[in-house]
């Protein structure tokens, strides 16, 4: 019998690592199932721990998703075709892991004779994209927080004013303007830092100022 092969996996929020995957095969007359060795893995075991059936595959599946996943694999036994299931696994240590599963039902002389696909566990890549982008969240506002800081200091060093009074300022040019207090801030930030712009400053502070006459609903910065 034919050993089957790994697939080749590539995710580049892992960067050079690659992606825990395996391969399947199902022969639905005989009911044998054949594993590659990442199938085991995937699963919590090693090749001969245990014999690989419909059963235990199935028992592996998250209980949420498990009703789901045998509604998809009978259509299939059925009719043929492709299908393709993101859900939970839950392995042999009890390590809960998002995996992708996609394959075909094979069709010989008008009936489905076999299963055969791929499984590739997503719950790394998928981990690490949702750390980058609470990391990016992070410095996103930390940076909007900084360039709004930055505007309020030419305000009240132009204006000499109080903090809290041009904040508000901003805010009021904001709501007047409607568009992000951050636009408005690194506008103005903008203009001070350029030597080309910089002959500009004074005219939008004033304007800022006069949009600070309006007086809006005063909001607390961040």
């Amino acid at each position: 019998m034919t050993e089957l092969r790994g697939p080749y996996t590539y995710s580049s929020a892992l960067g050079d690592s690659p992606c825990g995957a395996g391969t399947f095969h199902v022969d639905l007359a005989s009911g044998k199932i054949r594993w590659s060795e990442g199938m085991f893995q995937l699963h919590g075991y090693r090749r001969g721990e245990v014999v690989p059936t419909l059963e235990l595959l199935f028992s592996h599946k998250h209980p949420e998703d498990r009703p789901r996943c045998e509604e998809i694999v009978a259509q299939v036994v059925r009719t043929g075709g492709y299908f393709c299931m993101y859900h939970r696994v839950i392995d042999a240590q009890r390590r809960t892991r998002r995996v992708l599963t996609s394959g075909d039902g094979i069709v010989h002389d008008g009936r489905v004779t076999a299963l055969e696909g791929v499984m590739i566990d997503l719950t790394a890549t998928l981990q690490r994209e949702t750390e980058q982008t609470a990391r990016d969240a992070v410095a996103g506002a930390t940076s909007t927080r900084t360039v709004i800081d930055q505007a309020r200091g030419i305000l009240m060093g132009q204006l000499k004013m109080g903090s809290e009074d041009a904040f508000q300022m901003l805010v009021s040019t904001s709501s007047h303007r409607n568009v992000k207090l951050v636009v408005v801030a690194a506008e103005l930030v903008q203009l001070a830092n350029s030597a080309e712009s910089r002959n500009y400053l004074e005219t939008a502070v004033k304007a800022i100022a006069m949009d600070g006459q309006r007086r809006p609903v005063r909001q607390q910065a961040g």
